[in-house]
C-alpha cells in the first residue's frame, strides 16, 4: 500500500479533529456570567406620618391588590422559606426594597441520544450500528440566571476505520495477535525486503509482506459531572415569561471507560482484511462500501482488550474500567410543555484529561515501522433529547427561577400598583388621604373615614356612606333604606347616639375576605390584603379590628363563620405577630355565607377575641 495515500488521508482526519476540538472550546465560552451585588436598603428613621401610611393602605388594600403576574405572586409568604422572612416581612413594610428570593422546585430528567468518540478511528453513528447513551439528571436552581446540575450518563461507542493501517508495530492489541505490520528498514538483516514501483508516475515505497487491517472499537463509558449552568433569555423587557430556554454549561466530573477491539473471528482466527474488502480501490468515495463489507465480513464479539494505561498512569475502577477526570461544555435547549414539565435538546462535549486512548488506538500512519503518537487527545460528544419533570410542592414552591422573569413584578408594579408606596406629595384634593390619581369619589368631605378607594365608608352597604347613615348597621333584611340610613326594621332610640369610627382608627378602613365554599383556608390573594391590613394595624397600635363572620343560615353556615374568623386572626397573630386582643371576634351573622367582613372598632365599641364555637362537631381545619 503506498505510504503517501495513509499520510495524505491520515492528515485529512488530524485537521477534522482539530476543527471540532475548536468548536468546542467555543460553546465553553459561549455563555457570560452576569452577577450583581445586591444593594442594602439604610434607614435612620422608621416614623411614618398618618397622611404616608394611608397613601401606602390605599394602594396595598384596593379592589385589584393581588400582585399576581406571569411568574407568581410576590406578596405571597407560603414562597418565602423561614430564613428569609425577615428580609421579606421588611419588604412587605416598607422597610427594604427587595422581596426574598422564593423557594423553586427540583429539576428531575432521563434521556437518550447519540454517544460517540471523536478519535483516531471515526466513529459509527447510531445508523451505521454505531453508539448511544443514556443520561439522568438532577438540577437546582440558584438564581434567575445560575443553576447547578448532577448528571449521569452511560454510553456505548463504536468505530470502524475504513482505510487499512500497517504501522501498528507498537499496538499490542494488534501485533501480539499474529499480524505482520510494517517493518522499520533501518536494520535490513532483520526485516522484509523493500519493493520498488511507481504510482501514477511517482516512486511509491510498500512492503509486500505485512497483513493490513481495519481499526475498530466498542467502548464502554460511565460519566458522573457536576455541571455550572447558565441562561439569559428568562429575562426579558417585554414579554412576562417564555416557552423556549437556552443555555450553556460547563462541567466537571468522573470518567471511567473499557475498550475492546474485534481482532479474531467466530472461530478464533485472526481477520483477512485484503479478502474481507476485496479489490475496491480505498478512496474517499468508496469509504460507504468498504464499511459495508467490513461489518458483512467480521463478527460482533469485541474480544481483545484495546491498548490502555489502566494500571499504569490510570487507576482501575468496576473492576476493568479506567477512571479518569474530564472536563464538558456544552449547549442546550428546553421547551415548555407545562409547568411541570419540559422538553431538552443538548450537546455535551467531554475532554478526558490527557487521554488519547478511548478508541485504543493513538499511532500515527507516518514514519512506517516506526510509528510516532498522533497529535491529539480524543474526545466526547453527547446529543441528546431528554424530558424533564419539576418536583416539589407547588404551594410552596415556584418554578426553577430559570423559568422566571424576575422583571415580572417590577413591569406589573408600575402598570397596575398593588404594593408600590405612593408619594405623599401626589395631589389630593379633598383630603381624605387617597391621592386623586387613586380616588374613584373626589370631593369627600373633610373627616369623613373613606375606604381604599377614597370613598365614604359603608359598613352595612346599604348605599348611605356611615356619615350620614342613622342606623350603621341596617340588617339585610332591613333594607332597602331610607335616605337616612335607615331600615324597614324598628330603630332604638330614634336611632340617635350612634357610634362613629373617627381619630386615626378610622385610616385603617375596611374590607372584605373571600372564602372558597364549605372552605376557611386563606387564599394567597387574600394574604396580600391581610398583610396590608396589618401593616395599618402596626402603623396604629391603639386601634382594634372587628372581625365580622357571615353566614346564620344553618349550624353549618353558623360554624364555617367561625372557622373563618378564628383563621384570619389566627393567620395574623402567627404570620404577622398581631395581638389576639387587638381583634373583636363576630360570627353568624347576615350577609353572604363565605365572606368575612373587618372593619375598625368604633369609638368605644368592645367584645371578646376569643368564641368558644357554636358546633364543635361541625369544625373544619
Amino acid at each position: 500500500m503506498p505510504i503517501s495515500f495513509h499520510q495524505s488521508a491520515k492528515t485529512k482526519f488530524m485537521q477534522n479533529k482539530n476543527r471540532l476540538l475548536l468548536a468546542g472550546l467555543c460553546m465553553l465560552f459561549s455563555s457570560t456570567h452576569v452577577s450583581a451585588q445586591e444593594p442594602v436598603l439604610t434607614t435612620t428613621t422608621t416614623t411614618t406620618t398618618t397622611e404616608q401610611a394611608v397613601n401606602t393602605a390605599t394602594v396595598m388594600t384596593g379592589n385589584h391588590a393581588i400582585a399576581y403576574g406571569g411568574s407568581y405572586n410576590v406578596l405571597d409568604t407560603n414562597y418565602v422559606p423561614a430564613f428569609r422572612m425577615d428580609q421579606h416581612r421588611k419588604f412587605l413594610n416598607y422597610q427594604y426594597n427587595f422581596p426574598a428570593k422564593p423557594r423553586n422546585m427540583w429539576e428531575i430528567g432521563v434521556g437518550t441520544g447519540l454517544y460517540n468518540y471523536s478519535a483516531d478511528v471515526p466513529t459509527l453513528m447510531l445508523w451505521e450500528g454505531g453508539g448511544y447513551g443514556f443520561h439522568a439528571h438532577i438540577r437546582k436552581s440558584w438564581g434567575y440566571m445560575f443553576s447547578t446540575r448532577l448528571q449521569y450518563i452511560y454510553g456505548i461507542a463504536k468505530g470502524l476505520q475504513w482505510q487499512e493501517s500497517v504501522n501498528y508495530s507498537r499496538n499490542k492489541a494488534w501485533y501480539n495477535d499474529g499480524y505482520s505490520h510494517a517493518q522499520n528498514m533501518a536494520n535490513p538483516n532483520a526485516y522484509h525486503p523493500m519493493l520498488l514501483e511507481k504510482i501514477d508516475g511517482q516512486p511509491a515505497m510498500f512492503y509486500n509482506d505485512y497483513d493490513p487491517i481495519h481499526y475498530n472499537f466498542r467502548s464502554e463509558a460511565h460519566q458522573l459531572s457536576l455541571d455550572f449552568m447558565f441562561n439569559t433569555n428568562n429575562i426579558s423587557w417585554h414579554k412576562a415569561r417564555t416557552g423556549l430556554s437556552f443555555y450553556g454549561f460547563i462541567g466537571m466530573g468522573a470518567f471511567a471507560y473499557n475498550t475492546k477491539v474485534n481482532v479474531y473471528d467466530a472461530n478464533g482466527k485472526r481477520y483477512n482484511f485484503q479478502e474481507i474488502v476485496g479489490d475496491i480501490p480505498q478512496v474517499h468515495a468508496n469509504r460507504r462500501e468498504i464499511k459495508r463489507r467490513l461489518k458483512a465480513g467480521m463478527d460482533n464479539s469485541y474480544e481483545t482488550d484495546a491498548e490502555t494505561l489502566r494500571g499504569v498512569r490510570r487507576p482501575t475502577i468496576f473492576h476493568n474500567k479506567t477512571l479518569d477526570w474530564a472536563f464538558s461544555g456544552g449547549l442546550g435547549a428546553q421547551i415548555k410543555i407545562s409547568k411541570l414539565v419540559n422538553i431538552s435538546i443538548e450537546d455535551r462535549i467531554t475532554f478526558p484529561h490527557d487521554d488519547d486512548l478511548l478508541d485504543g488506538q493513538r499511532w500515527a500512519e507516518q514514519t512506517l515501522g516506526d510509528p510516532v503518537f498522533t497529535q491529539n487527545n480524543d474526545m466526547v460528544n453527547y446529543f441528546s433529547v431528554g424530558v424533564n419533570v419539576n418536583v416539589g410542592n407547588s404551594r410552596k414552591n415556584v418554578e426553577p427561577l430559570y423559568w422566571l422573569n424576575p422583571l415580572d413584578y417590577v413591569y406589573g408594579e408600575l402598570n397596575a400598583p398593588n404594593h408600590l408606596k405612593v408619594n405623599a406629595t401626589l395631589p389630593d384634593s379633598d383630603h381624605d388621604g387617597v391621592t386623586d390619581q387613586f380616588d374613584q369619589c373626589p370631593g369627600t368631605p373633610e373627616g369623613v373615614p373613606v375606604d381604599v378607594n377614597g370613598c365614604p365608608l359603608d359598613t352595612d352597604g346599604d348605599g348611605v356612606p356611615d356619615y350620614r347613615d342613622k342606623q350603621l348597621i341596617t340588617p339585610t333584611e332591613c333594607q332597602p333604606v331610607d335616605e337616612d340610613g335607615v331600615g324597614k326594621c324598628p330603630c332604638p332610640d330614634d336611632c340617635s347616639g350612634t357610634a362613629k369610627v373617627s381619630g386615626p382608627c378610622s385610616n385603617i378602613g375596611s374590607g372584605t375576605i373571600a372564602f372558597d365554599n364549605n372552605a376557611s383556608r386563606i387564599k394567597p390573594y387574600n394574604q396580600a390584603r391581610l398583610a396590608s391590613l396589618a401593616a395599618m394595624m402596626k402603623a396604629h397600635p391603639d386601634c382594634k379590628v372587628v372581625m365580622i363572620g357571615a353566614g346564620a343560615g344553618s349550624k353549618v353556615q353558623q360554624q364555617r363563620s367561625w372557622d373563618r374568623v378564628d383563621a384570619i386572626i389566627s393567620y395574623m397573630m402567627e404570620r404577622h405577630g398581631i395581638d389576639r386582643n387587638r381583634f373583636i371576634f363576630q360570627y353568624g351573622q347576615q350577609g353572604d355565607p363565605n365572606t368575612v367582613m373587618y372593619r375598625s372598632a368604633m369609638e368605644g365599641e368592645d367584645g371578646p377575641a376569643n368564641v368558644a364555637p357554636p358546633f364543635p362537631n361541625l369544625r373544619r381545619d
